[in-house]
């Protein structure tokens, strides 16, 4: 079983991550794996629990795949198409040896191999919350790294999403090099008229 899901297509800042992850449910009978009886949507689950179960995914995965796209591309292909790709990459990472593959929400068209979209499926399937899991902390880590690139914007607490003090600080300093530019949001309505202003 295949589960694919991706962190981050809120954010202002930082990349979009994608994660598949591919479970043999026969092998998950050792007593090292009972950490993912607590798989659930990596939204309702805290820093440290989502940390334990990160390492008893990868520990226990028959494989697993994972797809960073920049702000950069994000900005160049649009949010959405970006996520379709990265996951039908993900998939056909990890599709040969599945014998079913789900994803959370999105079909990802004929071109990608068979699957089947589940709508929230990070709450209702392991192999969809494993790969939630695993984006989210790839995404969080890569983030808190970033803080120290760029760390008048908060990144380790917020880790890109829009917050009031994110937003303050972008309206006060300008957008970093790791936010993202189409990104519609009100801190940035006053920097578009500035630079309008300026042509």
């Amino acid at each position: 079983m295949a589960g694919v899901d991706e962190a981050g297509r809120g954010c202002l800042a930082g990349p979009l991550v994608v994660a598949g992850v591919l479970f043999d449910y026969d092998s998950l009978r050792d007593h090292r794996v009972r950490p993912l009886a607590g798989l659930n949507d990596s939204k309702q689950l805290s820093s440290a629990e989502r940390e334990t179960l990160f390492r008893a995914v990868v520990w226990s995965a028959r494989s697993f795949t994972v797809r960073m796209i920049s702000p950069a591309e994000i900005d160049r292909n649009g949010l959405h198409r970006s996520n379709l790709d990265a996951m039908r990459s993900c998939l056909r990472t990890l599709a040969p040896p599945a014998e079913a593959c789900l994803i959370d929400g999105f079909r990802l068209g004929p071109s990608a191999p068979e699957h089947l979209a589940v709508v929230d499926g990070d709450e209702r399937s392991a192999a969809i919350a494993a790969a939630s899991i695993v984006a989210k902390v790839v995404r969080d880590r890569a983030m808190r790294r970033m803080d120290a690139l760029f760390p008048h914007y908060g990144f380790s607490s917020h880790v890109g999403y829009i917050t009031p003090r994110h937003s303050a600080v972008v309206r006060e300093r300008g957008p970093s090099e790791i936010h993202r530019r189409s990104f519609q949001a009100l801190c940035y309505e006053d920097l578009l008229e500035l630079e309008g202003a300026g042509d």
